[in-house]
Parts: C-alpha cells; sequence; structure tokens
C-alpha cells in the first residue's frame, strides 16, 4: 500500500563550522557504552500538511544547521581506537561537525488516517519505512550519523522519523534538541538566542578514561535471526481520568506512609499486571518490569536537568507469576516504586566502578516474561510546530523492538498518557478485549 520513494538522501552540517574553531572530545562512561550493541531509538511526528507555498526542505535543512551549531555533538562521529598493547579498544565522540543524515522522502499514496489507522487497529507495517536508522547499531556511529532524520510527505500530510545513537544522547537530551529545532524553524530565531549547550562534563573519581574494552566485546556476534512476524503494535489511551484512578487505588492499597506511588509507577502495574494474566505463563515463571530512568537528579552532586548526554539506569522489579495474580495493584506497583527507589547516586556509580573492572557488553536481546518501559511522559512532545502546526500524533519506529516493550508518551490532550505496546499477536489480541485492562484503558 505504501509506496515509499526517496527524493534525496543528503548531510546537513552545521551552520558555519570551523574546523579550526576546536574540536570537542566526548569520553564515554560506562552508561554510554553499555549501549554500543543497541539500535538506534527511532521515533516518529505526525504533522497536518503545510502551506503549498512552504518551501519545506529548505526551511527544515536550514533551521537543522542552526540546531545542530547548539548541539553539536550530534554531527560528530564516533571514533574506535583500538590499543595493540592490551587487546582492548576505546571509544570517544569526536565532534568533529561531520553532519547528519537527512532522507527526502514522497508516499502520495498514503493519508494521515492510514497512518493513525481505524479504530482499535494495529500500528501498520508500513509505518517501518518512514524511519532513518532501521537496523542500525550504536557501535555503527564510526560511519553513520549519531542522529538520523527522514521527512516522508504523505498526501495530506508530512511525517518526520528520526533515530539517534543512544550512546551520545538519552530521550531526554534528544527532546531537548527537537524542541530546539522547531522552535528555530517556526520562529527563525538564531542560535544566539538560545543558551550553549551544557555538557554532562562528569565522569566517576577513580575511573581511568577512556575506558578500555576487549576488542571481543566490541564486535557484533553472530546472532540468530528470530521473526517478529508474531509481534504486533497498538497505542493505548489512558485518560488524565483514569490515571488518577489508577493511582488512588495503588496508593490505598499501599500500607505505607513513607512511600507514595507515581501516576506512571501505578499505569505500569495496571500494564504489567494486565499483560501478565493474558499470557498463560506458569505461575512458578520468573517476570520482569524493567523500567529506564534519567538519573540527572539523583546524582550527587546533581547534574541540571538540561545538561546533554547519556544519564539514564535501568530500575528492575522481579517476582513470580503467581504473586502478581495473586495480588493487587497496589502491590505491583509497589514493586516497581521500591527498584525505582533503589536507584541511587551509590548504586550508580557502583555499577560502574564494577562494571570497568570486567566489561560486559550486553547484545540488548529482550528478557523472556520481561515487559521494559522506555521514554516518558514528561517530554515535551507535542509542543514541536515547525510553523505549519502541531503534530497530530506520535508513533515509535523500530530500534530495540521486544515482546514487551512498552513506549510512553504524553497524550496529544493535557494529562493523558498514550502506550505504544509491542507484544505477540495472541496476547495482544486478548489484552484488546480484556474487560478488567479496558475499564481504565482504551485503544487510540
Amino acid at each position: 500500500m505504501a509506496d515509499v520513494v526517496v527524493i534525496s538522501n543528503t548531510i546537513v552540517r552545521p551552520e558555519s563550522y570551523n574546523d579550526e574553531s576546536g574540536r570537542v572530545k566526548i569520553h564515554l562512561t560506562p552508561w554510554d557504552l553499555f549501549f554500543l550493541r543497541a539500535e538506534y531509538p527511532q521515533r516518529g511526528l505526525l504533522f497536518p500538511q503545510p502551506d503549498p507555498e512552504t518551501n519545506l526542505i529548505s526551511q527544515l535543512k536550514s533551521s537543522l544547521s542552526v540546531a545542530l551549531k547548539i548541539f553539536y555533538p550530534f554531527a560528530g562521529r564516533l571514533v574506535k581506537v583500538e590499543n595493540e598493547d592490551d587487546g582492548t579498544a576505546s571509544f570517544y565522540i569526536d565532534c568533529d561537525g561531520s553532519g547528519v543524515k537527512f532522507v527526502h522522502a514522497s508516499a502520495k499514496t498514503v493519508s494521515v488516517s492510514d497512518v493513525l489507522g481505524p479504530a482499535d487497529s494495529i500500528v501498520p507495517d508500513f509505518l517501518n519505512r518512514f524511519f532513518p536508522a532501521n537496523g542500525v547499531k550504536s557501535c555503527e556511529g564510526i560511519s553513520e550519523s549519531l542522529i538520523a532524520f527522514q521527512l516522508t510527505e504523505l498526501k495530506d500530510g508530512v511525517f518526520i522519523g528520526f533515530g539517534y545513537n543512544h550512546m551520545v544522547a538519552d530521550g531526554s537530551s534528544f527532546w531537548n534538541f527537537f524542541n530546539t529545532w522547531s522552535e528555530i524553524c517556526s520562529t527563525g530565531f538564531d542560535r544566539r538566542n538560545f543558551s550553549p549547550l551544557l555538557l554532562r562534563g562528569w565522569f566517576l573519581d577513580g575511573i581511568d578514561y577512556p575506558i578500555r574494552i576487549p576488542i571481543s566485546e566490541t564486535e557484533i556476534p553472530n546472532q540468530i535471526v528470530v521473526t517478529s512476524s508474531s509481534l504486533q503494535e497498538k497505542v493505548f489511551l489512558i485518560t488524565s481520568r483514569n490515571i488518577s484512578v489508577l493511582k488512588s487505588k495503588a496508593n490505598g492499597e499501599v500500607d505505607s506512609d513513607d512511600r507514595k506511588i507515581s501516576s506512571l509507577q501505578a499505569i505500569s502495574a495496571h500494564m504489567w499486571r494486565s499483560i501478565i494474566r493474558n499470557s498463560d505463563l506458569n505461575p512458578e515463571e520468573v517476570i520482569h518490569c524493567k523500567l529506564l530512568m534519567d538519573m540527572r537528579r539523583r546524582l550527587k552532586p546533581p547534574l541540571e536537568k538540561e545538561c546533554f548526554g547519556n544519564v539514564v539506569g535501568f530500575a528492575t522489579a522481579t517476582t513470580t507469576v503467581g504473586e502478581m495474580l495473586n495480588s493487587g495493584l497496589g502491590w505491583a506497583a509497589l514493586q516497581i516504586n521500591k527498584t525505582v527507589g533503589s536507584q541511587t547516586n551509590e548504586e550508580f556509580r557502583e555499577f560502574a566502578e564494577n562494571w570497568v573492572k570486567k566489561p560486559k557488553i550486553p547484545n540488548h536481546v529482550a528478557v523472556s516474561n520481561s515487559i521494559i518501559v522506555a521514554s516518558s511522559p514528561w517530554f515535551n512532545v507535542y509542543g514541536n510546530d515547525f510553523g505549519w502546526g502541531k503534530p497530530i500524533a506520535v508513533r515509535a519506529g523500530p530500534g530495540n523492538t521486544s515482546d514487551g516493550k512498552l513506549i510512553v508518551y504524553p497524550g496529544i490532550e493535557e494529562g493523558n498518557i498514550e502506550i505504544q505496546t509491542c507484544l505477540s499477536s495472541l496476547v495482544l489480541e486478548k489484552l484488546s478485549s480484556d474487560e478488567e485492562f479496558l475499564k481504565h484503558a482504551c485503544v487510540v
């Protein structure tokens, strides 16, 4: 159905880049290197159709060039140094202004309604072709741009897809960049009106850098390709009213004065319990709920919220199917709350100190019987206006997609939350007709 034609594939470089102005070298932490084999996370925004008079591509490229002058690490490349003296390799980001990939494509047979799909429908497969970094892994940032964009013109709208290297930035830093780009494009503001980039500029005392990793750990192993044809995706909406109901219910079931269940913890618990209930697992099977967390304010001293880089940690709650199903929403939310609370400055540092002693790069293959909650409902997604209107919808693209992956966004209406949910088709079908689950959620 979707005949996607690539019109151009170009590189956009930072505005007025001067190679002699001093190139910044960014050393990588254990949390950056943890993502060495991970695919680029990909997201996309669906927009209304711009005025035909709009010089769309020219405006986007020129404003992107200005934005890259501010967020210059994205325009660099990853550098791998092989240390022959001990058979290890080291990596750093060279902010050399090489530029970023920008694809201009057309899919004039596709309408906005096709992308959104009818009510209760799965996310259409053709959407994968609207993204620019399918299958690209972080370690390929040596030759691939560290962030990539694809603008696809539709019959009655446009879709801007993007993928970025998780070693360079996390979701918080990416959306700060995207918000700045859209503002520059819509207002014509010069980059001098924006504050200089605040780099993470932080490394652990007692850990030498660049960190040396056994070369065997830096190579991508040959993996048996497991077909994902049985996986499907749907976007579920939880309204602000239902969020309040879930949060109140979870806190009402928790007998603790010093622990308060947050909205996201209550929602994650509701999703976790509902998915497990519909997965036909044995009671004794071990299950996990993993959450990606922004650690900036948890470090000591804390980092500024706006600092650029990758500063995420994993919080993992673990239990059994039987214990989960025999307990209530509050109990499940409390397990998530406790593991989130355990992600302290000390825990974060201890992981890094132990990791550098024996570096191990995960293959980022999903752990069986897990759900992974990524992204955030607090990112400024729907505030991005390039000059022709705010987004109609947000969608996740290919990239670390796995059974149980939940991508959380703010809803288009303030206070709502949307969750793009990837599950096996059988579990997703059951979940979509689960009356207990649908008391607090609906399909977008």
